[in-house]
């Protein structure tokens, strides 16, 4: 018996001998037992904000640069992303016009349901949040000066950007999404490109996925549909993979462009990429000297087009390997971190996790 039990604790002492010396090469990432992903509860129940109740929805809410990604999959899509302050959000929407002249929102076909409609998730809120915030209700209140606010109270200027993620075909569905988004632009919310100068407002349209650049851009004095631009093709050391890219059938960054299309203020807001495609794998919980300077150089190259740098497809787990992936990023200056996990996203203090044994 007695060495029986010997021999079991043999094994558990190289297990976890194993364990330790994986989190030491790992630059102490605990691989075992990871942080769970939590979420407060502080704010909680937001159901009362999809039933048109917007009283306090932003308040005391400060407007952080990140990005609410696949928005639509939370408990209460839009309305959790605004409390946790993210100015960015996306919906995945499709069109059948052989069934309906609605937009469904939903990652693949078989979330797709009659009652998850661009319209109803986003564009109907989205309207009356903001109409809420342009109307006086002192008499002290005035909207004399044209300014649109925002729907953020604590900075009334910083704009909403909801990226529209053109699922199936782009050609068929950019007219629809337009015609869907015509309440806000006649209100004047939406930010616009008036064939001079980019006018900022309180909404502004990313389209990406099978988005096409082409219609986009056909009309040269006014644009209220920007482009999700591809980030790694404006790098001049992902030169290879921009010609690559461009040539593809299909995805975002590419439908509706040519080798000689041009990305700019004037057309684009974000400039985005799939971080693994774009950077590689994080090998032993490090980025490289060579994987940070890409990730610069694309950065710089967004910025320099006046354009929002955005990565997804980053590492979500480890925790500690996606933590290091953010400050990086921040370190780098990348204008929207994309995520999942609000929460630990819009806290900004990424520690680093440690094995405690």
């Amino acid at each position: 018996m007695a060495g029986t039990v010997g021999y079991g604790r043999s094994w558990t002492n190289a297990i976890s001998g194993i364990v330790h010396i994986s989190n030491v090469l790992m630059g102490l990432v605990n691989l075992i037992r990871d942080d769970a992903i939590t979420y407060s509860h502080d704010f909680l129940p937001l159901d009362r904000y999809q039933k048109g109740d917007y009283t306090g929805l932003t308040q005391n809410v400060k407007p952080i640069h990140c990005h609410s990604h696949n928005d639509y999959w939370r408990r209460v899509p839009l309305f959790e992303a605004l409390r946790w302050g993210c100015t960015g959000v996306e919906a995945d929407v499709w069109f059948y016009p052989e069934r309906s002249n609605d937009l469904f929102v939903g990652h693949s076909t078989r979330d797709l349901t009659n009652e998850h409609t661009f319209r109803s998730m986003y564009v109907d809120h989205l309207m009356r949040i903001v109409d809420q915030q342009n109307t006086p209700n002192t008499q002290f209140q005035t909207t004399s000066t044209g300014v649109k606010n925002g729907v953020f109270e604590m900075d009334p200027t910083q704009t909403l950007v909801l990226l529209v993620d053109f699922k199936n075909d782009g050609h068929a569905l950019y007219p629809v999404v337009s015609e869907q988004l015509e309440p806000l632009r006649k209100k004047g919310y939406l930010s616009h490109y008036d064939g001079k100068t980019l006018i900022p407002g309180p909404i502004t349209i990313v389209a990406t996925g099978n988005a096409p650049f082409d219609l986009i851009t056909r009309n040269t004095t006014h644009r209220d549909i920007f482009f999700d631009a591809p980030l790694s093709a404006l790098s001049p050391l992902s030169s290879q993979t921009t010609n690559r890219e461009v040539k593809r059938a299909g995805g975002q960054g590419t439908v509706g462009t040519t080798p000689l299309s041009t990305f700019d203020l004037t057309n684009s807001y974000y400039a985005s990429v799939d971080f693994k495609k774009a950077i590689g794998w994080c090998w032993f919980g490090r980025l490289t000297s060579t994987q940070r300077e890409l990730i610069r150089t694309q950065i710089r190259a967004a910025k320099e087009r006046g354009l929002k740098s955005r990565y997804w497809g980053a590492p979500k787990w480890p925790v500690g390997v996606r933590n290091m992936v953010w400050r990086v990023l921040v370190e780098e200056g990348v204008d929207y971190l994309n995520g999942d996990d609000l929460r630990e996203m819009t806290k900004g203090d990424w520690g680093a996790k440690v094995h405690g044994s």
